[in-house]
């Protein structure tokens, strides 16, 4: 593991200082890309930047749980699929699924 570093970032003209570990430049496209989202409500209309901040993040989160959710419903079809190729290669050749053993 890497020693944290200090990265300085501005979202919403508010500059703010970071310790991670993650690069300078990966740091600063999660802050571009904040701002993209919260400029995308203030040109819809919306006035106030803390509202506006608040739902980016509220939308960000949601994709964040909708990914995992689509993820461990994915990682799940896989396990299944797995399983069932097992079984179809067990009754097609049962018992050479079985080691060896010397």
């Amino acid at each position: 593991m890497s020693t944290p570093g200090r990265v300085e970032i501005t979202v919403l003209g508010q500059s703010l200082t970071v310790r991670t570990e993650a690069t300078p430049d990966y740091l600063r496209q999660l802050a571009a890309y904040l701002e993209e989202r919260v400029s995308a409500l203030t040109r819809s209309g919306m006035t106030d930047p803390l509202a506006a901040m608040t739902l980016a993040a509220l939308d960000i989160t949601d994709e964040l749980f909708r990914a995992r959710e689509d993820q461990t419903r994915q990682d799940g079809d896989v396990g299944q699929r797995i399983g069932a190729l097992v079984d179809m290669l067990d009754r097609l050749a049962p018992g050479s699924a079985q080691p060896r053993r010397s």
